[in-house]
């Protein structure tokens, strides 16, 4: 496998990234480095430890082996540490139905300690980034899948993080509301803003991203250049024309 660069201000840097259940290997022996303002993609089929290995980046699992280091920081060490400073779109959305739109961000925001005027006025720039700043007051349970996994990226971002996780962020969405999500995540490269995704979504891998693994059974197959996205698939007005799967 060709190794991606490593360089001294990769915010995530793994050798040997290793995760095993019992007798199962979900995650063989990765190695990938992420360098800063990237889009990074892990691709692969559901089962081929994606998920696992994004776990170990966000700390919410520890490796079985490897070296795996993330902003710099050791996740089983500084954990917490590191949580504070990323942004996590679950593969499920995890909104709180009995919150308004805005109050899911505004208490959000707390867990960060961030001063509410602070706050409020992050939750205001975020649902009009999002395209759901008329729905602010809106209950959440109505709220179609596309706009309430745009409303979880939303919520993510809350604390400014510098290096943004997704996983699978478009699965189950029509092609009409993947592609305004796609649109979201382009905007935050854009910003400067660090992205690393999982898809099993070929032409998603070929959009978004700059660089990525693609993935079976646990091991890296190749790392590879993408082509820049396809800035054609935009109109006029910044909004991606529908496109069939």
């Amino acid at each position: 496998m060709a190794t991606s660069p490593t360089a001294p201000d990769a915010l995530i840097h793994a050798r040997g990234l290793t995760k095993r259940f019992d007798r199962l290997v979900a995650v063989d022996a990765i190695d990938f480095d992420v360098q800063r303002g990237e889009a990074f993609g892990f691709l692969g089929p559901n089962g081929a430890g994606k998920t696992s290995t994004m776990r170990m980046i966000g700390c919410v699992s520890s490796p079985s082996g490897g070296e795996l280091r993330v902003l710099g920081l050791d996740p089983v060490l500084d954990g917490p540490r590191i949580r504070a400073r990323l942004g996590v779109v679950p593969q499920a959305d995890t909104l709180d139905m009995e919150l308004r739109v805005d109050e899911n961000l505004l208490t959000y925001a707390r867990y960060f300690d961030i001063p509410r005027d602070v706050a409020r006025a992050r939750t205001q720039e975020l649902l009009e980034f999002v395209q759901l700043k008329d729905r602010a007051r809106d209950e959440v349970e109505p709220l179609s899948g596309g706009m309430k996994r745009r409303l979880t990226i939303a919520r993510a971002l809350v604390n400014d993080p510098g290096l943004l996780l997704l996983d699978e962020p478009t699965t189950g969405l029509d092609p009409q509301a993947r592609h305004l999500v796609w649109d979201r995540l382009y905007r935050l490269k854009q910003r400067g803003v660090t992205i690393v995704l999982t898809t099993h979504y070929m032409d998603e891998a070929e959009q978004l991203c700059d660089r990525l693994v693609v993935m079976g059974q646990g091991e890296d197959r190749c790392l590879r250049v993408a082509a820049q996205p396809d800035r054609s698939l935009l109109d006029p007005r910044g909004a991606r024309t529908p496109l069939s799967d």
